[in-house]
């Protein structure tokens, strides 16, 4: 009972502790869900019609997109650009899709099994074209060739795994052609269905065709803005006010851009540096010349041309170097060169200079066994028996191979950075076996015995040793250069003073408006994917970056971000907005000046005494703006109003166009040659009905208000 008591005694400090208990546990769960919260958040590259896509079904549409163009440019890897390029057709067609399939789905249009059927058995398709489904005969897309390596994939995949893995990127690849035939007829369809509303009859053919085809010759008196001194003209915030209130909707901004001021430097070799590695080069050119074979001398040196030792064509050189390689003479070894286009010292050895095929068909045997002194036993039994006459394709079956025939050129190797020995072995005896002839070749974990077939396309090829190495900074040089804009970064933690230390140090602030996220760089510099996530992701307004090596670790940069322009309609007070409103306003302004000064003006003869501009200008068409060459702008204005005057007759008013105001008198009209076809010209004006149709896509992308914040991940 004391003990209850004494817990009783102490029930408000236990209901308290108990209360803190809990509490620490629901803040920690709070914690959990919203740190859960926002790393959902940091996985979602974007939105779209309020359905988030995260980081990991993005990459695989990368995978896929990226796999196919490898495998139908025959290529391992893509380059940092294409691969930018990949990022950005995926995204914009993920959204493409999204924003079709939405507004198909609420009209009730689909793609069907069927019509997906028909599409295949025409045959006519482009992406069906780009498959390995194609009659040779035809040209046309093979419906049954694709269920027969349907059929073959089901099968080998359970029966030949290794085989499975060649055919399994075949299939992949059809699934990517499939799918996209899907999106692009549910498109198709979409747009069809949109470019109907806008139709075409006999009376808008005949007024079309007369305003392509009438042509007019006019004398035109131009009185140019140009000729108005700025300062001549004042424009106040009214008129600013008025003139934004007039155009305010072309002032309204669909995604946040941002506007950056920032340093970049970029690192180049120092004379020194240059002095040192010319050294270098001469040496290494000597041991060259000397060298019985060039392969550890080129190695050492890493040089950006491979030594393969085996004849390639010129297109394997670069083209200084393939310029240089015909003029030289075999066994000689050239004089270290600059080359200032790619900032490289060469210097190259020619070894030898035959003529053989570019092109060689044969068909192989590959031979193994339980040991190699066995693999070389029985490739010698089957060699025996070729010789012999035995039957090619046939022994091949015995030994679980086709035997089939095959074409080897030379882009199929020449490029490559290295070649083991047996490849080279491998690849010496097609280049230098005669028709007909048979070969049986020892590899290091067996034999191969090879036939060739034919021999096309000879052509010169070269075996040439090039040491060609980039004349770049050193690590002294660009520590120094590090040291100087780290100093620079460092006493400028502001604006302005990166603004008055850049000339100090010798470097120019530039500027970049209206900045996307979904640019892969920052003004255009590699790899600143970093500086871009902090403009977007950590920047305030007047904030200053850290600095950033970037480049091709030759560059440095800092980035100060100086406006953000949110979402929605851009004030006037807006510094762009601002000069584009002063620039129309001058205009106004200049336009009222001309047409005081010429009122009353009833000829040209006239307005010449006012000062104006006269020539001819001919070949003006109502359907096209005309180019006027006095003010070096087009004027759609004038080219309505010319339409509009008959001949022999001065305009009623004059013209104010972008440029200037003008007064004209219609010396003559003619029609070009050609005759009206109705049939013809409404389908013409369809087809410009299915472009409109096609302007579709901006309305419903600004609808779903898409977010894209792939600049966070890519």
């Amino acid at each position: 009972m004391a003990a209850l008591g004494k817990i009783r005694s102490k029930g408000a400090l236990l209901i308290g502790i108990i209360g803190l208990g809990l509490f620490a546990f629901i803040a920690e769960e709070a914690v959990r869900s919203c740190e859960s919260s926002r790393n959902n958040q940091r996985q979602q590259i974007g939105e779209v019609l309020g359905e988030k896509i995260d980081v990991q079904n993005y990459q695989k549409l990368i995978d896929e997109y990226s796999d196919v163009m490898k495998m139908t440019q025959g290529r391992d890897n893509l380059t940092d650009q294409e691969m930018n390029q990949v990022k950005d057709m995926v995204w914009s067609q993920y959204v493409q899709n999204k924003l079709i399939a939405d507004e198909a789905g609420k009209l009730g249009l689909t793609v069907t099994d069927e019509e997906l059927q028909n599409i295949l058995k025409q045959g006519t398709n482009p992406m069906l074209l780009q498959t390995p489904f194609v009659n040779q005969q035809t040209g046309r897309f093979d419906a049954e060739q694709l269920k027969q390596f349907l059929a073959q994939y089901k099968n080998i995949k359970s029966t030949n795994p290794q085989a499975a893995e060649q055919y399994g990127k075949i299939y992949n690849y059809w699934t990517f052609i499939e799918k996209n035939i899907r999106q692009q007829l549910l498109g198709q369809k979409y747009q069809s269905l949109l470019s109907h509303c806008l139709i075409s009859n006999p009376v808008s053919a005949k007024t079309a065709f007369e305003a392509e085809n009438q042509e007019s010759t006019i004398e035109l008196a131009a009185f140019p803005y140009s000729d108005i001194k700025d300062d001549a003209v004042k424009v106040s915030d009214a008129d600013l006010k008025a003139k934004y209130n007039d155009m305010k909707d072309r002032f309204v901004q669909y995604e946040e851009t941002r506007d950056i001021k920032y340093v970049d430097f970029q690192v180049t070799p120092s004379a020194t540096d240059r002095t040192a590695l010319l050294k270098t080069v001469n040496e290494q050119a000597a041991q060259l010349a000397q060298a019985e074979d060039p392969s550890e001398i080129i190695r050492k040196s890493n040089s950006l041309v491979s030594y393969l030792g085996l004849p390639v064509t010129k297109a394997a050189f670069p083209f200084d170097i393939a310029q240089k390689i015909d003029s030289m003479s075999v066994g000689q070894t050239s004089a270290v060169t600059e080359n200032k286009q790619d900032n490289t010292f060469n210097v190259v050895r020619l070894i030898s200079k035959v003529q053989l095929p570019d092109s060689v068909q044969f068909r192989a045997i590959q031979v193994g066994g339980e040991t190699i002194e066995e693999a070389h036993k029985r490739a010698d039994s089957i060699f025996t028996a070729l010789k012999g006459g035995a039957d090619f394709a046939a022994l091949a079956k015995v030994y679980g191979q086709t035997g089939a025939e095959n074409w080897l050129t030379s882009v199929q190797y020449q490029n490559s950075p290295s070649i083991d020995k047996d490849t080279k072995s491998y690849l010496e005896a097609l280049n230098n076996m005669s028709v007909k002839e048979l070969r049986n070749i020892q590899m290091t974990n067996g034999n191969i015995i090879l036939q060739v077939l034919d021999r096309k396309a000879m052509t010169t090829k070269y075996v040439a040793a090039v040491i060609k190495k980039t004349i770049d900074f050193s690590k002294d040089t660009y520590s120094a250069a590090y040291n100087k804009f780290s100093q620079f970064v460092s006493e400028s933690q502001n604006l302005d003073q990166l603004e008055k230390n850049a000339p100090k140090y010798g470097y120019k602030v530039q500027e970049r408006p209206n900045m996307r996220n979904s640019e892969h760089y920052v003004a255009g510099i590699p790899a600143t994917r970093d500086a871009l996530k902090w403009v977007f992701d950590e920047a305030k307004e007047g904030g200053i970056s850290p600095l950033y090596e970037c480049g091709e670790n030759d560059r440095m940069l800092v980035v100060a971000l100086t406006k953000v322009n949110p979402i929605g309609t851009r004030s006037y007070k807006d510094a762009q907005v601002n000069d584009f409103l002063k620039s129309e306003v001058m205009k106004d302004k200049k336009a009222e000046q001309i047409l005081a000064k010429i009122k009353g003006v009833n000829s040209i003869d006239a307005a010449k005494k006012k000062g104006a501009k006269v020539n001819e200008v001919s070949q003006i068409t109502f359907s096209a703006p005309v180019f006027l060459t006095v003010t070096g702008a087009s004027e759609p204005a004038l080219s309505g109003a010319v339409a509009a005057t008959k001949v022999g007759q001065l305009c009623k008013n004059p013209v104010k166009g972008n440029a200037g105001v003008y007064f004209f008198r219609v010396k003559g009209k003619n029609n070009r040659d050609g005759k009206f076809d109705a049939k013809a010209m409404e389908q013409q004006l369809r087809q410009k009905a299915m472009q409109y149709a096609g302007n579709f896509m901006q309305e419903l992308f600004i609808n779903a208000k898409v977010k894209d914040n792939r600049y966070m991940f890519f």
